[in-house]
């Protein structure tokens, strides 16, 4: 399996948050993790489903 590395910089305040919101989402799709970044959040951080 191969490491894939994108530079982008964190949200500093100053850039456009929408901007910065894609670029981190079309990532997040290449990378196949896109159910991670928008699934629920549980109501206890100890419960798993």
């Amino acid at each position: 399996m191969a490491a894939t590395r994108f530079e982008i910089e964190k949200f500093d305040g100053v850039t456009n948050f929408n901007l910065w919101h894609i670029r981190m989402m079309t990532i997040l799709v290449q990378l196949g993790l896109k159910k991670v970044a928008i699934g629920k959040k549980p109501e206890n951080l100890n419960q798993t489903e």
